[in-house]
Formats: structure tokens, sequence, C-alpha cells
């Protein structure tokens, strides 16, 4: 039982469980311990009525005051908070304010009254980064007591809807929650152990399961099958989430298992709550036993195509994993059969090869997210970039890796480690370019988590190829080249604006305005998506991380001083601003009859190479000091560039006009550190994994970054295409791009050769 004083009895103790509209606000600071996700179900909307249109999902937040734990429901109305990662867990809140409300389930708290001890928190304060927003360590939250709850409690469940499991937070692929742990042997198993040989041999096959429900025989295509299925899981689907507002369903879920024996394969259908019991301990080439199942025509498939339904009730399925020692030698099936493909082989595949990968990781991008293309367009999947090398050929394996419902795996894959891919799709971008991708049956092993000694592929001659090409590398060599996290786009965009809409089909859906604007708000933590819009360049800034002081900017002055002001260059050095504008610029006014010959002269002695021609950028340039950035500076003159024929030189009248002060240097938004790629360090690699995954944080300084500089842009007014965090600017720059939602502004990273994927 909770210590009486308490912060949640000092603050709940005066709420009124009658007046569910009052709300009481807690001044104290509480510790997020955990967020969990779960989706909506027909009942919802009466504990919400003011939300149904706020999306799907709903959030339980799990709180604690350093005596006890409560369970509440986030309102709706602070969903975005969790959906743009400004709630997350670890975090210190303050001024939350609860109100109490119904519940659907009740709350882990077991003397719980319905109704009364349940509560919504309807809007709380979140600090912000460097605002003591990180909660405490070395808490074990999980053995506080609950709220109102004086003895243990069961695993809790999602308290406005009637469901059994919670979401992961970030997709709908992954399970989450400790409902998913590897279920021991049921009673159904122990009993079918005790048969004996009886029982390893099957008593009914593929073949006559067909033969039986195509001509109709009353016991398979009404009621269970009761007799014993012996097969072999050749193929494993991902979790498939089914679940709907409009509907009740406590588990929501489903996977498929592609079967075989000697006399064929067939589909299984995994549904409900058997996939939280079994899922997780059924893999590729395991023997299973399968009785009292169900035969259905396929759904979506030609006549003829059948497969089997596995249920909890009506009728529950009897599963049984089987050692294949156990199993009658005439009936074993057959074993899984693999198509491994080295990095030159795949070169010469076809568009949509389904093909098996093994190599050495050496880069693993950061997980993020895009919309699903189901036509719907509101779920988002997760997904990461990752390379693979297995000495085959220079050209390296890219993957574009989605989830599979391996949650654990994909939580720890680091360069350095072997990495095989099954089932994995061929895509082909262009005659240049391919990578893989998902199919149905995707799955990932990798080295460290005892994957490899399980599976039968470890023993094929392609994969003891890759191994005796991995005994000849040097670890140094490999950890040289290894990178991890941040930002990464594959393929490369087009070259061209032309390119572009001939891809878009002369179709390039300009957002303006407003519209550029909503689409921005709408975006999600790590959501990554493709903008076309117009605008023009206005200012122009490079940096270095850790050197605020050593910038190289350029800007039009005409978007904030006359139409006739110019562009206007620094080059990066020593001074500070102030001192660089005293030192080049005059706030005195030129006089008018030597306009022409002062302006002309000074541009001369300035730009003796090239002059810029009418109406392009005037430019006034520093001594340079620092001969570590002449490449840089020189490649940043293209930007100065004037290629249109029609501008003439002979008209210098205008540039006079525009001897005025120099414009205050621009202020450069903060650039997120997650989007720059770090030197893997394998002596802490737990920790770089945790920092790349979705939720992770970076902390500034912890490891070396592979590249340290970047622009800025400014945009307002033309036609310029972007890419969200994407990898190039048409006829700019080549780099990375993060775009600001509140100023418009785009901060590039450039590309050194030893990030260049």
């Amino acid at each position: 039982m909770a210590a009486a004083g308490c912060v949640f009895h000092r603050t709940l103790g005066r709420s009124d469980g009658n007046k569910v509209s009052s709300a009481v606000v807690c001044r104290e600071s509480l510790h997020v311990v955990a967020l969990q996700r779960y989706s909506r179900d027909q009942g919802s909307p009466v504990y919400f009525p003011q939300a149904v249109l706020s999306g799907d999902d709903l959030y339980d937040v799990t709180l604690s005051d350093g005596d006890c734990r409560l369970q509440v429901t986030l309102d709706p109305g602070l969903n975005w908070l969790v959906e743009r990662n400004v709630l997350r867990s670890g975090q210190m809140l303050r001024n939350a304010a609860f109100s109490s409300t119904m519940t659907a389930q009740l709350p882990a708290c077991t003397g719980a009254c319905r109704g009364t001890d349940s509560y919504r928190m309807v809007s709380v304060d979140v600090p912000g980064p460097g605002e003591d927003g990180d909660g405490r360590t070395g808490v074990d939250w999980d053995s506080l007591p609950w709220f109102g709850s004086s003895v243990a409690a069961a695993p809790l469940v999602p308290l406005r809807a009637n469901r059994s499991v919670f979401l992961p937070l970030w997709n709908n692929v992954d399970y989450s929650g400790q409902v998913w742990m590897e279920a021991p042997p049921t009673e159904e198993e122990e009993d079918e152990e005790e048969d004996g040989e009886e029982g390893r041999r099957p008593t009914v096959t593929v073949s006559r399961l067909r033969d039986s429900f195509l001509s109709g025989r009353r016991g398979v295509t009404r009621g269970a099958v009761q007799h014993q299925l012996i097969v072999r899981i050749i193929n494993k689907s991902p979790l498939t989430y089914y679940g709907r507002t409009d509907r009740n369903c406590e588990c929501p879920y489903k996977a498929v298992l592609e079967l075989c024996d000697q006399t064929g394969s067939v589909c299984a259908v995994l549904w409900n709550s058997v996939c939280v019991s079994w899922y997780r301990r059924l893999k590729p080439g395991d023997i299973v036993g399968l009785r009292r199942f169900r035969v259905k025509q396929r759904y979506q498939a030609e006549p003829g195509v059948i497969e089997i339904s596995v249920n909890s009730r009506n009728p529950a399925a009897q599963i049984s994993v089987l050692p294949e020692s156990s199993v009658s030698p005439e009936y074993v099936p057959p074993a899984v059969i693999y198509s491994f493909y080295n990095s030159q082989q795949i070169l010469d595949q076809p568009h949509d090869t389904v093909c098996d990968v093994i190599g050495v990781l050496t880069f693993v991008g950061r997980s993020e997210r895009i919309r699903s293309k189901d036509g719907k367009g509101a779920e988002l999947v997760e997904y990461r970039w990752l390379q693979l090398e297995d000495g085959a050929s220079d050209q390296p394996i890219m993957v574009k890796l989605f989830s599979t419902s391996q949650p654990e795996t994909h939580l720890k894959l680091h360069p350095a480690s072997i990495l095989v891919g099954t089932r994995l799709k061929l895509v082909r971008a262009s005659e240049q370019t391919s990578y893989l991708t998902n199919s149905a049956y995707t799955q990932v092993y990798c080295s460290g988590q005892g994957h490899h000694s399980q599976m039968s592929y470890r023993r094929l001659r392609p994969v003891r190829c890759f191994l005796d090409w991995l005994r000849t590398q040097e670890d140094a060599a490999v950890l040289s080249r290894a990178l991890i996290g941040g930002f990464f786009t594959y393929p490369p965009p087009p070259v061209s604006m032309e390119t572009y809409m001939k891809e878009r089909r002369g179709e390039p859906g300009f957002l303006r305005g407003a519209e550029l604007q909503m689409a921005l708000d709408r975006l999600c933590y790590r959501e990554r998506c493709t903008f076309c819009i117009q605008a023009t360049v206005t200012t122009v800034t490079y940096s270095r991380l850790g050197e605020d002081e050593r910038c190289l900017f350029w800007t039009d002055r005409s978007s904030s001083f006359s139409p006739s002001s110019s562009l206007t260059l620094h080059p990066p050095i020593l001074q500070n601003f102030s001192v660089l504008q005293s030192s080049i610029f005059s706030s005195q006014p030129v006089d008018a009859s030597n306009s022409h010959q002062t302006a002309g002269s000074f541009k001369r002695k300035l730009l003796s190479t090239e002059t810029p021609k009418k109406r392009g950028p005037w430019v006034t340039l520093q001594p340079e000091h620092n001969t570590d950035t002449v490449v840089l500076f020189e490649a940043s003159m293209e930007f100065l560039q004037n290629v249109n024929p029609d501008d003439k030189d002979d008209d210098e009248d205008d540039d006079a006009l525009s001897f005025v002060t120099a414009p205050s240097p621009p202020i450069v938004p903060p650039v997120t550190m997650e989007t720059f790629p770090m030197c893997y360090d394998h002596a802490h690699w737990e920790e770089q994994t945790a920092t790349v995954v979705m939720g992770g944080k970076t902390t500034p300084g912890r490891f070396d970054l592979a590249i340290d500089d970047y622009y800025t842009l400014k945009l307002r007014g033309t036609r310029f295409y972007y890419t969200l965090r994407g990898t190039r600017f048409y006829y700019t720059l080549r780099g990375r791009v993060s775009v600001g939602t509140k100023r418009h502004k785009m901060t590039t990273k450039r590309h050194k050769p030893c990030c260049s994927m």
C-alpha cells in the first residue's frame, strides 16, 4: 500500500469521483515510467465524445511520484505530444491535471472501483531540453506499489478499450509487452508428448486435406480436423494488426506460416490470441504438429487453393513443436530451401527477384517512418537502411529493411556484425541502382544473438564462402569505414529538375504557403516525406559544429533592404561578425558622379577573374586567412554564377547603389544532432544502437561524427524542389536537408567521402 503522504494520495484525494468534468492539478513533479499505445474500439468514443476525430490511437501513461505508480489515459487532444516525441518515457512532468472518468477495463489497482478510480490526464507541462526534463535514474519503478492497491497487480491492460494487448509505440508490426513472452508447453502439448511413437506419425497429409476439401467431405469442409498434421515451417510472415475502431476484438492479430510435408505445401493462419502464445516460439525450420484446425478456401486466391485456420477457440487448436529426431524418418518434412546470392550475382538479377543474402554490416541507419501505401495513408511503417559487404564485388548490398516482427533483433543491429536476410525482394530503381527490401516472408538473423547456430543455412556453401572471406579481413579495416545512425537516403534523387518531372509525369504538385505549413504540421516523429515547393534562396550559411563564429554566409539583401540591393558573401574567418562588418562596409553614401567608376574598380579588385553580369549578385570578399577552407570557398562560388546569356555586364549603376550597411549575420537554426552519422565505436555499441532506434536520444559530443559541417538555407518565393531530410538541391547544393516547420528553413549537411554510401 502506498504511503498516505504520497503525491497521488494528496492530489487525487481532493477530487470528487462523481464530478467527471472536474480536474485537479498536481503541482509537484511526476516521473513518466511508461507510455503504451492501443487502438480505439466501438466503446471508446463514450469516454472521449469530443475527440472522435483525433485519430485512432489512445495512450495510457504510467506515472510515479517516487512512492507509488498510477496508470492514466492521455486525453486525445494531447496525443500529438507522444506522436512528435515531446512526451516520452523517463521525463519529469509538471502541473499535470487529472480528471476522474469511466473505464472500459479496471486499472492495475485490484481495489479500484469502475468509473471512480480511473483518471485521464487533460493537461500537462512538458519541460524542454535543458529544463530539468530528465527523470530520476537508478529507481526500480516496477517494485513500487500501484496507487490504491495493497496486493500485487495483474499485467496492465488498456483502460479505454477492450483490448488485451498494447501496440508498439511507433509501428503496428512488432509485438509489445510481456504477454508476448515465449510460452511454456501447454497441457495439450504435454499430453501429446506422452502418446509415444504413435504421436510422431501424421494421420493426415497436406494433399489429403486438399483433396478432401475440394471433394466436399463434411468432416473437412464444416468441422474441425481432429487428425494430426506434421509439417515443417518454411516461411513466417510478420504480424498483421487488423484492429478497427468500429469493431470490438480483444486481440486483432494474425500471422501466416507457410508449411510443407512430403506431399505438398499449405499456408496456416494464426488468429488472435494464438499469435500471442505461439508467434515468438515458432521459427522457419521448426517441425510442428497441428490438431483441431479448420480448412478454408484461401482468401483472394485461385479456386482450389486452401489454407489452415488456427484459432484459440471454436475449436481451440493444438500446436506442438517436435524435435526432428522424434518423427519417423519416412515422415520427416523436406528441409527449408535457401537461395543465397552474393553482391556480384545480385547485379544480374531481374526486378522482384526474391533472394537470401549474408554479409557484414558496415552501415546501420537510424530508424525512420513513412506513410503506408495501402490507399489510406494513415499508418506509419518503420524502416532503416543497412549496408552489407560480402567480398564478392566492390558494390555493397543496400537493404531497406522494414519491421519484421523481430524487435529484439532490430534493436541490436550494429556494424561489424554478420547479418543474414531471408526472402528479401530486389528493387531495380534504375539501370545503375538497386536495393533489397522486405517481401511477405522476410526474416533477419544477426550474430551475437544466438540465431546462426540454430539455423540450417550455416552449412550451405555460399555461407561458408562468405565466412572464408571474412577470416581474411582485419577488424581495423572494417571498423574504420563503419558508420551508424544519421540521415540517409537511397537511391540518390534525380540529378535535374527535368528528370524529376519525368518521374512525376509532368505533375510536380507544388505546395505553397499555407499548404506547405499544413503538410509540415502533420508530420510525426521521424516521419519522412517528399515535398515539391516554390522558393527563392535568400540566405545561405555554411557552418561547422562547435565553431559558431567560423561561419560563411551570403544573403540576398533585396529581400529585406532595397530593390537594388545585392548579395553579400562572408568567408569563414577567425574574426567575429561585428569586426567583419566594420572592416568591409561603409555606411557613407556614394557620390553619384563617380559611382560607376568606384563600383567598377572596387569589383574588379575583388573579382579579378570574372565579374557578375547584369542583375547577378554582387559579391564582397574578405581576404582569406584560413587555407583549410580554400576548396570549399571556391566551390561555394558556383552559387553566384549566372549562366543566363541574356544578362549583360554593361550596367553597373545598379551595383553602385548597393553600397549599404551590411546586414546582420543570420540566426542559424539549431541542427538536430541525430541526423549526423556517427563513427562506429565497438566498445560502446550498445549505447550507439540505443541512440539510433525510435525514441533514442543523442548526447552531443559523446561520439565522433563522420561529418561536422553543414549548410543552412533560408527560402522565399520561386520554384525549388527538395526532399525532406533528403540528399540533393537542384542547381544548388548536394547534401542533407532538414526543414524547420515554423520558419521554413532547411539545413543541409555535406557528404564527405567517408560517409558516401
